[in-house]
């Protein structure tokens, strides 16, 4: 099969999604059709905001669709009218088997672990959250099932002991991006092969990120709530409550460091110097060096105790 007889839709939404739509292009693949969420209202203007799939489509002129439901019947119809023969999906969402049925060759998803670990919404951040040392991208053909389907491609990277979601995320897009590629190619000269996923009951689920499951338990030992902390920064960050005299403040907190001491001070509780902040916990302290109040930017610790008064006994919950 040659390569121009490859007609593809690709389907995402985030920044992570552009970089292979970008390699796609770049590489003179055939994108027939962009596949985005729909423009939503955003800010106090609630001007609609695009995707950056849509967006970074826009520039290169690529035909859009922008449906509000999948299974829609006119969606489906100029779906089939951009007679694709390959649908490949990044960060998008759940799509029907009318959709993921519909192109000769398939549709396959980039998922950003090592499958069959952390399928779902936020495997970024999970792996980090439980202080995996190794994580990967993954190319798999979709199946009826979420992030189940059989497995093309793996690629492992290895995670830092002071990566962020931030920094992981980057590299697994760029990474993801180069074996999209690899998988194309296989599907071009049809030398695919591959592997159904192993059953096992002890898989690692990676959930969907909420206010609750974002909170900081400072009665939790040390590694785990730095963990937690670097696993949700910069986005969506890990809040808690700061009690601080009269005061009850919904804070986010980004960057800290870590030391492990003994100690007898309650945990959660906070000791204040003019250039330092940091909280008790378990079997140490974390040392907060990037956070953010209520209405305020997010600032370093040391212009936060220029311009902000802590009372004795103040503390995080």
């Amino acid at each position: 099969m040659k390569r121009d007889t490859l007609r593809i839709v690709f389907m995402g939404t985030p920044d992570f999604a552009v970089a292979t739509l970008k390699t796609l292009i770049d590489n003179d693949y055939t994108v027939v059709g962009v596949i985005t969420a729909p423009d939503k209202p955003a800010g106090r203007g609630r001007k609609l905001n695009e995707s950056a799939v849509k967006k970074y489509a826009v520039e290169q002129g690529l035909t859009i669709l922008q449906p509000t439901n999948l299974k829609n019947e006119d969606f489906v119809n100029e779906l089939k009218g951009l007679e694709a023969n390959l649908q490949i999906v990044v960060a998008f969402r759940m799509l029907p088997e009318v959709v993921w049925g519909m192109p000769k060759y398939g549709t396959f998803n980039l998922h950003a672990s090592l499958l069959p670990n952390y399928r779902g919404a936020a495997p970024i951040h999970w792996a980090i959250i439980n202080g995996e040392t190794k994580t990967g991208v993954t190319t798999f053909f979709i199946d009826e099932k979420i992030d189940t389907g059989a497995m093309i491609l793996q690629e492992d990277v290895a995670i830092s002991g002071d990566e962020t979601v931030g920094s992981l995320h980057d590299k697994l897009m760029n990474i993801g991006s180069a074996l999209v590629l690899k998988t194309v190619d296989l599907i071009q000269q049809d030398t695919v092969e591959t592997t159904i996923q192993p059953k096992t009951i002890d898989l690692k689920t990676a959930y969907k990120l909420n206010k609750d499951n974002c909170k900081i338990d400072w009665s939790l030992d040390l590694n785990t709530i730095y963990n937690k902390i670097r696993g949700l920064n910069p986005f969506p960050a890990a809040w808690c409550h700061l009690i601080n005299g009269d005061e009850d403040l919904n804070v986010k907190i980004f960057k800290v460091g870590k030391e492990k001491d003994t100690h007898n001070f309650e945990n959660g509780i906070l000791l204040v110097t003019k250039n330092e902040l940091k909280v008790a916990v378990t079997d140490g302290y974390l040392h907060i060096e990037e956070l953010q109040l209520p209405g305020k930017r997010k600032m370093d610790v040391k212009s936060l105790l220029n311009g902000y008064d802590f009372h004795k006994n103040s503390k995080m919950l």
